[in-house]
């Protein structure tokens, strides 16, 4: 009795694609049916499309969250994609064969389930066995005998079955590598990857990949440690395959007309095992899916490689696979090498063709002393790296790299099946002209949100605002196309620099957010409604005001309003409102050039910033763990002072005056109070001289005075080393000091200056220099020399102080 045709291949294999081909054009089958999620056979066409350029992958996922996806990706010289195509481009009818992807999404749930519950067995296991070693110690230490605590039992996990003839083994003690690299290290070779090159994508001989990759993964199957979850797995899918093997051959198709294409680890399954029957195909376990077509890269292809969906040098493989189309793999030397000097010339190195040839001669010569006429890919590097990069990989590594992976992208015609967030990302990509930043290689994007006043429309006017609120979008939605740089121009509201960089995860996370909304915005909209159902407090909503206000949403700044009104009635701390008065005030600042009505926040940042001057005194009787939070909210507020005119700015200059000269809160506050002070021009000379000789006098404590110091040096250095009469006082203050006291001191002293530079160090110098009669290079160079290793030994003596409760 004729049987179907069963033709294993590797998923990614040029050879496995050239001589699929010829076995489709010698059978002319009927049907050709492809190991696939049978669910997704639908898609077939839009792969098939004049338009889709792979790399492109089928995707699905789960409607439910947490959301599971699934990948079928497909390069060009994928066996399976040429098999589909073959199929379309005669009328022959072509099926995926393969489990539903809804199957396939349970089975991952499942063993997310399985593998969350013996994470928590492990952590019981542990915990029981730390309570046996205390129970067994304490009996020892009781009958005063001396023993050695007992080990944590460790387990070791399965791994997942890989594909394609890549079957995973169970690892343990004993099982350090996989069968594939025993197989290649038994033959000679460095890797899986090179033995599979040299026997299988260099043999051009008829029939020869079709029944070596059999055998291949008949031995595969053989010697693999079989893992039961991994295993049952594959048997239910050669079970489902082999249910739709029948299944076409009941419909009428010849089964010698018929054409299997699977993972070569499958291919003795498919014979051996039994059909599922109708009562067990119920009996599968479902969950809601979707799916969708979208571009991949080659990029993603090479980090799956481990996978087995995937390989390490995704670019080199489409150079065999045009060498196999030319008849002739050996030409895949020249065209690599080729590559390699094109590339190093355009990044402006020397490549010779001289030194060209001689990589080819070489690489050819390392193949033939392995008893090969055609160079591996390790053949071709090693050649490169001697002929061209001098001996040197490093010289060559982005050459290297362009050539066997490369930066390609596949692309699909518009209107294919794509969810509708896919398809307004798009459209928006399009209307705001971003289209060209949609590559794997990295650009930035400059963006002036200000109005153009050189076009005639509005959009144009405004198209790197709309662009601003695009990209903002798409950070709020957690899509990582885009991330957005920090600018040297800190109060230059109008300028934004972008990094842009399209990968195939960004794909991913936008058909995620789909389940949030069928648009961007409305999906931004909602991950924003989410944000403020959960914020607790005043300065996480005020922080969603503020990315609201970026992404250029008023409704949700009003939702995020009214959550923060509502959360300001609750008691909260001057540092919550400080940070919340800070957010709200970049808010006002990017209202005018965002185009956002600001005015209901003015009322409610002059609200809170009352209520911060009004709570702000008792906040600053605290110790030196706390006074940092403190500092960090006076720095808030007096920013908002300096920036807007409606804010208190009259009582917020009376309450620093107040912190600046009271003796019964912590000194290092009182301090930075005086620095703002100096800063804005609100202390003469006079007063500072007067409260230096206050503070840093014999009857004030040293911790004190010096933390006193600490904080009036947060701020202004180059004020302070302005001021002569500020280190007069120090030095006599210093000289007043017994040796107990001018080490505690010295403690605060030394984070006093630990954030001054070289620089401003030497003109203390100088100023030192003067108040003792010295030379001035000489004092700097005291200054700035490296401690020795006595003096540091009597700096970390004073680690032993601790004042932080004082």
């Amino acid at each position: 009795m004729s049987e179907p045709i069963l033709f294993g291949v590797r998923h990614l294999s040029p050879a496995g694609s050239w001589h699929l081909l010829e076995l489709l054009n010698q059978v002319q089958p009927e049907i050709v049916l492809v190991e696939g999620p049978s669910d997704l056979t639908n898609q077939l066409v839009h792969i098939c499309a004049k338009e889709t350029k792979p790399p492109i992958a089928i995707m699905a996922y789960s409607e439910t969250v947490p959301i599971r996806t699934i990948l079928y990706p497909f390069a060009v010289y994928s066996p399976e994609y040429q098999a589909i195509k073959w199929a379309h481009e005669r009328g022959r009818e072509c099926r995926l064969i393969d489990l539903p992807s809804s199957v396939f999404l349970a089975i991952e749930q499942q063993r997310a389930l399985r593998e969350q519950y013996e994470l928590e067995q492990e952590a019981a296991d542990i915990v029981e066995n730390k309570a046996d070693e205390a129970d067994r110690a304490d009996k020892v230490d009781k009958a005063g005998k001396v023993g050695k605590a007992g080990s944590v039992n460790q387990r070791i996990g399965p791994t997942e079955a890989g594909d394609s003839g890549e079957a995973a083994t169970k690892k343990d003690a004993s099982a350090s590598r996989s069968p594939a690299q025993h197989i290649a290290e038994v033959t000679g070779e460095d890797s899986q990857e090179t033995f599979w090159e040299r026997h299988f994508e260099h043999n051009m001989s008829s029939g020869a990949y079709m029944a070596g990759a059999a055998a291949y993964g008949s031995e595969l199957r053989a010697v693999s440690g079989k893992e039961p979850y991994d295993e049952a797995e594959n048997m239910l899918r050669e079970a489902y395959m082999k249910y739709q093997i029948e299944k076409a051959i009941k419909e009428g198709f010849a089964p010698e007309k018929i054409v299997v294409v699977t993972g070569a680890y499958h291919v003795d399954g498919l014979r051996e095992i039994t059909p599922l029957t109708e009562a067990e195909l119920a009996e599968l376990p479902s969950i809601p899916s979707q799916s969708t077509l979208m571009p991949y890269s080659y990029y993603r292809l090479s980090t799956r490689s481990g996978y087995g969906a995937g390989n390490k040098a995704p670019a080199y493989y489409e150079l065999l696979w045009d060498s196999l189309q030319m008849g002739d793999p050996g030409h895949t030397a020249y065209a690599y090498m080729a590559k390699i000097a094109d590339a190093q010339r355009k990044a402006g190195h020397m490549a010779s063709a001289a030194s060209v040839i001689e990589a080819v001669r070489l690489s050819q010569s390392l193949a033939s002393m392995k008893g090969f006429s055609i160079p591996s890919l390790r053949d071709l590097r090693d050649s490169a790296v001697t002929c061209i990069g001098h001996g040197h990989f490093s010289e060559i590594a982005l050459a290297a790299a362009d050539t066997e992976i490369g930066t390609k992208l596949g692309n699909l015609p518009e209107g294919v099946s794509r969810t509708s967030i896919q398809a307004d990302f798009y459209r928006l990509l399009k209307q705001l002209k971003l289209e060209k930043y949609k590559t794997t290689v990295a650009q930035t994007l400059e963006l002036d949100l200000r109005e153009n006043m050189r076009v005639k429309s509005e959009e144009a006017a405004f198209l790197d605002l709309s662009r601003s609120f695009f990209l903002h979008r798409l950070q709020m939605l957690g899509i990582s196309y885009a991330a957005k740089q920090r600018t040297d121009q800190a109060k230059a509201t109008w300028a934004e620099h972008w990094n842009m960089c399209w990968t195939v995860e960004a794909e991913i996370q936008l058909v995620e957010s789909a389940l949030r909304g069928e648009t961007v915005e409305l999906a931004a909209a909602i991950a924003l409604k989410e944000r403020i159902d959960e914020s607790q407090t005043i300065d996480g909503a005020a922080a969603i005001i503020e990315d609201a206000c970026l992404c250029g949403m008023p409704e949700s700044v009003e939702l995020a309003v009214a959550a923060l009104q509502r959360l300001a009635v609750d008691a909260v701390s001057v540092k919550e409102i400080a940070h919340t008065v800070h957010s709200l005030s970049a808010v006002i600042r990017y209202g005018s050039i965002r185009r956002l009505d600001y005015s209901p926040l003015v009322p409610i940042v002059q609200q809170l910033f009352l209520r911060a001057c009004l709570i702000m005194p008792d906040h600053c009787s605290c110790d030196n763990k706390a006074a940092g939070a403190v500092i960090e909210a006076m720095t808030m507020l007096n920013e908002a002072s300096i920036n807007h005119e409606f804010t208190d700015g009259e009582r917020w200059i009376a309450l620093l005056l107040e912190l600046s000269e009271r003796d019964d809160i912590n000194t290092k506050v009182s301090g930075f109070a005086a620095a703002i002070l100096l800063e804005r021009g609100l202390i003469s000379n006079e007063q500072l001289a007067t409260e230096v000789e206050r503070r840093l006098s014999k009857g004030i404590p040293a911790d004190l005075g010096a933390a006193w110091f600490e904080g009036l040096a947060l701020k202004n250095k180059y004020a302070l080393i302005a001021r002569i009469s500020l280190w007069e006082k120090l030095s006599e203050y210093l000289d007043t000091l017994d040796n107990e006291a001018f080490k505690r001191a010295l403690v605060f002293l030394r984070r006093s200056f630990v954030s001054f530079t070289a620089k401003e160090r030497s003109d203390i110098a100088e100023n030192l220099a003067e108040v003792w009669g010295l030379h001035a290079e000489q004092v700097s160079d005291i200054l700035n020399r490296a401690t020795s290793e006595e003096e540091q030994e009597m700096l970390s003596e004073l680690d032993d102080f601790d004042f932080d409760d004082i």
